[in-house]
């Protein structure tokens, strides 16, 4: 903002706040006097098409032989919330030349806060910024000064300027200022003989000081020297650090008119501006004509510059008294508000703009009332459009409706043909339902397989046949040592796993190695693989009571077994499995050279129409594996921490070793009043964390100590509340994670830690296990029933017509017909009291009370 307006503008959330100074007034009784620092803030109303108030505030301040006036305002970083908040500074004169400079901030309630006061013996002019501190820096007499929030002292940096072109953040180093000033000629020869060349040549140079480190940056990253002479006002667009160099993208004014755009220090591009004497340069992101540069010029004129294939002036306004840059009109993009110079009216609000020089074109001149008119003149034309357009829509929702019909008609035949391949595998005879026949008929399929039913006793029959294996269903074995731990995974392919259940691995040891035990104790894990690192789900472990087979992948073993008819109906495959065992390396070495037999254990899986069964248990061999003490001692199986470009890029293998030994935590980080942008510094900063070169997401602890090789993912859901998950090998180390953590969180943050997950994932699988439990009874209700009947003889004997008329011709007939109707009464009491052996009502009960535990433990997780 300009110096000595009465009025100073700002934009901040899509408002327009307006400030201006009340006119003193003296206080009843006393020789004082008060004037008020009064906020409107104003939007933009769609309907209207006009700025109205939505509220105000004011400050009071006694002002007795003082003279008051607004310096400028801007919007600034709080540091102690790490808030974005209008400012203001105020200037008050006393009679003794010793000006009183006053910092207000801004809250969203209108409230004034005082950030800061100073006295100085001299008036500010030159140079006048505010940064994240807030603070303020000014330049005077050639030297540089600046104070903040934080010191409440005026300090000053040990340079000698001549002026100031740019202040802002930079990646690393904080605070930067950007000046010139005399070229100090180097005594030694080690710079680059350019840039001191430059520096001869031109008498001036480019300086960049760091306020908080308090140090000097090379001016060359920004420009060359030999624009220090022209460069007026300067733009940073982006810095980032580039294999340990300082990279930055930068537009620059000069007294010569022109614009200059510099990229890693080099110009790039140049545009002629149309007026003369820039003053200073913005920037705005639009949606219809991208990236833009705003320039204002002291004689109240604006101009846009785009760049296309060059930089071009987009277009230009005279008499604009401001320009402001935020999202006005709520389009998820910024637009430019130019305020024009009105002297017929006091309402500066009235005469405006508002344009992205594109699709968004709002101004206070146009009568858009009187559009409606020349609307209804393009009526019909606009109701002959609209036709057009909905009957291609409708066409076109045709063709997808069918297209649609003709892929799931292709789904049904793929899946059926996946199962009929099953059952091939598996010796059992396929049969295509009946109720499934007519529906294939009804939609123009004809079956390819031969339509005989299962005979009565095919279940049985099932059972009873040996399962095969396929030759081909693992992909990959390997091991690794982690610590004290040997992990030993086996990579499943999709096909096999879907058909599988109750998965777990084990390790043998091959006798010709060892004559000990040949059992090795085992901890299970699975781990879900997809086809980018960056979906892979891991589940949080159990905490009450340990399972015996911890699983890492989001469903629990039960919810495999219970999903597995519904994801095989819809064809949807959830990628390949990794089952990982995990055992105690000590034993181990004792043997100096050992070589294990990994054994896959599971059930297979049995479908009959649409539901699932659990069939036969097998024991499948996956290969061997050879450990010895040299291989261990040279690190030939160890875990592979390295580093490309400060990313973490060791092999999937690798990181699944380190999860597998990890127990996973979740804490859920609140802050009601700070934001949480210290806990992503933390993480890159003091926990020397580098992101997974796969997954920025998932961090990886390099520092050294019982932290080194913790996995972190921190997940922001707003700026005030966030996730933790931590994967440590114990409880000490999360403890020291914690400890270190809660330093550098905001006062009066709360942690809460999650027991499994996120409450929508826990309550789908409460209600996924409540089926589960319904259905298990449901189908054991229906088992008993079939047993009770086959064991039955009633109804299998051939019925006879007891009430034939001939049997009551004699004496005996009736005594017959007696018997028969006795016989008959005792059937149907048998009927109706049916009984189970005791096996089977063991091998039911067992079923119900493995699904009502899966369910109380859900609720367990939940409450």
């Amino acid at each position: 903002m300009l110096l000595g307006e009465e009025e100073q503008f700002l934009s901040y959330n899509g408002e327009v706040l307006i400030f201006h100074l009340s006119k003193a007034k003296r206080v009843e009784g006393t020789a004082d006097k008060t004037t008020s620092l009064c906020v409107r803030r104003m939007a933009f109303n769609r309907d209207t098409k006009l700025f109205v108030q939505k509220s105000s505030g004011a400050f009071n301040m006694h002002v007795s032989h003082l003279k008051t006036e607004i310096i400028c305002c801007s919007c600034t970083t709080d540091s102690r919330t790490g808030i974005i908040l209008p400012c203001v500074l105020i200037k008050m004169k006393k009679r003794s030349n010793v000006f009183k400079y006053l910092l207000l901030l801004l809250h969203s309630s209108n409230r004034f806060e005082k950030s800061f006061h100073f006295n100085l013996d001299y008036e500010m002019k030159e140079d006048i910024r505010l940064f994240t501190g807030p603070s303020v820096l000014w330049r005077h007499a050639n030297k540089l000064f600046y104070i903040s929030s934080n010191t409440s002292t005026v300090l000053s940096a040990p340079v000698q300027l001549s002026s100031v072109v740019w202040t802002g953040e930079i990646e690393g180093e904080g605070t930067v200022v950007l000046g010139i000033r005399t070229a100090c000629l180097p005594e030694s020869e080690d710079e680059d003989e350019f840039s001191t060349s430059d520096r001869a040549i031109w008498g001036s140079e480019f300086f960049a000081y760091a306020l908080e480190k308090q140090k000097m940056l090379m001016g060359t990253c920004f420009m060359p020297h030999a624009y220090s002479r022209v460069v007026s006002s300067v733009c940073v667009c982006k810095n980032e650090m580039l294999k340990k160099q300082l990279w930055i993208s930068l537009v620059a004014i000069t007294y010569k008119n022109q614009l200059i755009c510099f990229q890693g220090g080099l110009p790039k591009g140049v545009c002629e501006l149309p007026c003369e004497k820039p003053c200073s340069v913005k920037t705005a992101v639009t949606s219809s004509s991208g990236f833009l540069f705003i320039v204002s010029f002291t004689s109240g004129n604006i101009c846009v510059v785009q760049k296309r294939n060059s930089l071009q002036v987009a277009s230009k306004w005279q008499n604009v008294r401001s320009v402001l840059v935020d999202d006005f009109i709520g389009s998820g993009s910024e637009q430019l508000l130019l305020l024009f110079k009105d002297n017929s009216s006091t309402d500066v609000l009235r005469t405006f703009k508002i344009t992205d020089l594109g699709e968004v074109n709002y101004a206070s001149d146009v009568n858009y009332k009187h559009d409606v008119p020349a609307t209804e003149g393009l009526q019909e034309n606009g109701l002959l459009t609209i036709q057009a357009l909905e009957t291609r829509l409708q066409a076109g929702f045709t063709s997808v409706r069918e297209l649609q019909q003709h892929l799931g008609l292709k789904k049904k035949v793929i899946l059926e043909s996946c199962r009929a391949l099953i059952d091939l595998v598996e010796e059992r005879t396929h049969v295509l339902p009946t109720a499934k026949k007519v529906k294939y008929k009804r939609e123009g399929l004809v079956t390819l397989w031969d339509d005989v039913e299962n005979p009565p006793h095919s279940l049985s029959k099932e059972t009873s046949l040996a399962s095969k294996v396929p030759d081909h269903f693992t992909e990959k074995l390997w091991q690794r040592v982690v610590g004290d731990s040997l992990v030993v995974g086996v990579k499943l392919t999709e096909s096999f796993y879907l058909s599988l259940s109750d998965v777990s691995l084990s390790l043998v040891m091959d006798q010709d190695f060892s004559p000990v035990s040949p059992i090795i104790k085992c901890q299970n894990k699975i781990i879900k693989l997809n086809e980018a690192f960056s979906t892979l789900s891991l589940s949080s472990c159990q905490i009450e009571p340990p399972a015996k087979k911890m699983k890492l992948d989001l469903p629990s073993k039960k919810d495999l077994r219970k999903g597995f008819a519904k994801r095989c109906s819809r064809a949807q495959p959830e990628g390949a499995k990794a089952v990982i065992a995990v055992t105690s390396l000590s034993p181990l070495l004792a043997l100096h050279r050992v070589c294990c037999i990994a054994l896959l254990h599971a059930k297979k899986r049995t479908r009959r129409s649409d539901s699932v069964r659990e069939g036969n248990k097998i024991t499948v061999p996956c290969g061997k594996i050879l450990l010895s003490l040299e291989d261990i001692s040279n690190g030939k199986y160890s875990v592979k921490m390295l580093r490309d470009n400060n990313y973490f890029a060791g092999s999937l293998e690798d990181i699944l070793a380190v999860l597998a030994i990890s127990v996973r935590f979740s804490f859920q980080v609140v802050s009601s009043d700070c934001t949480l942008t210290s806990v992503n510094s933390w993480l890159l900063g003091e926990m020397e964390c580098t992101p997974f070169k796969e997954c920025h997401d998932t961090i990886f602890c390099h520092k050294a100590g019982n932290v080194y090789g913790t996995v972190f993912n921190w997940s922001l859901k707003n700026q005030f509340e966030g996730v933790l998950t931590l994967f440590c090998r114990n409880l000490t180390v999360l403890f020291q994670c914690l400890h270190s953590l809660t330093r550098v969180l905001p006062p009066g943050c709360d942690i809460r830690l999650l027991r499994s997950g996120s409450k929508g994932v826990l309550i789908e699988k409460l209600a996924q296990a409540l089926e589960k439990e319904i259905l298990t009874s449901k189908n054991s209700f229906f088992s008993k029933e079939g047993k009770a009947e086959n064991d039955l003889t009633w109804g299998n004997e051939p019925a006879e017509n007891i009430s034939d008329a001939s049997l009551l011709d004699s004496e005996e007939g009736v005594q017959q017909f007696r018997k028969k109707l006795q016989k008959e009464r005792e059937e149907c009491v048998l009927s109706m009291n049916r009984t189970m052996n005791g096996a089977l009502y063991q091998e039911i009960a067992l079923k119900v009370a493995e699904a009502q535990l899966s369910s109380d433990m859900i609720v367990w997780r939940l409450s």
